[in-house]
């Protein structure tokens, strides 16, 4: 099992930047991948960004060149640095952890980000 819990959300105004940040404890050898997803009202949870175990990133369009994602393995944390913020990135965002072969995805209980205009 893989506990994961997020810190780091708020509210911030349109230009503003946060920082999220997910702790990772347990059988945390057993995680490749990791990476943050969001959720607003109404909508379908949605991939932001991705890293793998090797620092490999993946990023979603809409955040391409505003958001970081950045991983710590000796730490077991994962960060995502968000700047330039838009009120449409107003979601809950959550962190999620896939262990190898992509036998489990655990979720953190995700951090609500709010972005005022």
């Amino acid at each position: 099992q893989v506990q994961l819990v997020e810190s780091g959300g708020g509210l911030v105004q349109a230009g503003g930047s946060l920082r999220l940040s997910c702790a990772a404890s347990g059988n945390v050898f057993s995680i490749n991948d990791m990476a943050w997803y969001r959720q607003a009202p109404g909508k379908q949870r949605e991939l932001v960004a991705t890293t793998t175990r090797r620092g490999s990133t993946n990023y979603a369009d809409s955040v391409k060149g505003r958001f970081t994602v950045s991983r710590d393995n000796a730490k077991n944390t994962v960060n995502l640095q968000m700047n330039s913020l838009k009120p449409e990135d107003t979601a809950v965002y959550y962190c999620a952890a896939v262990t190898f072969g992509a036998y489990n995805t655990y979720w953190g209980q995700g951090t609500q980000v709010t972005v005022s205009s």
